[in-house]
């Protein structure tokens, strides 16, 4: 049958593919939304704050813990309060609406991995509409074509998108440091009094070895 040839020649493989990675782009995105992003527990204070001081000899001894004003617990050093999710989160990068949910220490590595697999099906679904259109300059095609031509058009506005934020947090994460913190350098405590530009950057493949692994 013509359904066996197509697959003999593989030809069934590629859509497969395709609708594997759409499902795992989708899974990952309930994932991301639903986990805890590092919310702080009053419970993990004490330790955390004594880890963060030996861990980053760089940060003067002398800046301490805040409490929060608004949940009332001690921040860790790198966390920030939500005000859209109400808790403190741990390595506060950003709060994604997309998401809606924080991006912060527990989702950050499985979110990067979200943009990956979600650009990939985006490059692919724009590589298949682009396949599909055939150019004509004539009133006709342009009605036959138009809910094509408009998620073509959608595809790459997204493939844009999701591209900038992708290269934008892989930047950060080998720099080691968060949203947050390159956007208000000026206003945090512990890198503003800092002698070095950025006290966690401990070279790009740690870095990103940290970060990852």
């Amino acid at each position: 049958s013509d359904l066996q040839k197509q697959e003999e020649r593989g030809e069934l493989l590629q859509p497969l593919i395709f609708v594997l990675l759409v499902l795992c782009s989708v899974l990952l995105y309930f994932k991301v939304s639903l986990m805890d992003p590092g919310f702080v527990k009053s419970e993990e204070e004490a330790g955390k704050s004594e880890e963060q001081s030996m861990a980053i000899p760089q940060v003067p001894s002398n800046i301490k813990m805040r409490r929060c004003g608004y949940c009332m617990v001690k921040q860790p050093m790198r966390a920030k309060h939500c005000q859209l999710c109400q808790h403190c989160v741990r390595r506060y990068d950003h709060h994604c609406p997309w998401i809606e949910n924080c991006v912060g220490e527990k989702n950050h590595p499985l979110f990067i991995v979200y943009l990956s697999v979600q650009l990939v099906v985006l490059l692919w679904g724009g590589h298949i509409a682009w396949s599909g259109l055939y150019f004509e300059q004539s009133w006709d095609w342009l009605q036959h074509n138009i809910l094509l031509l408009m998620s073509f058009l959608l595809i790459v506005i997204f493939t844009v998108v999701v591209l900038l934020l992708l290269i934008s947090q892989l930047y950060l994460i080998s720099c080691n440091t968060t949203t947050w913190e390159f956007m208000s350098h000026h206003r945090i405590s512990y890198l503003r009094h800092s002698e070095l530009e950025n006290p966690f950057d401990q070279g790009v493949i740690l870095n990103l070895w940290r970060f990852f692994c």
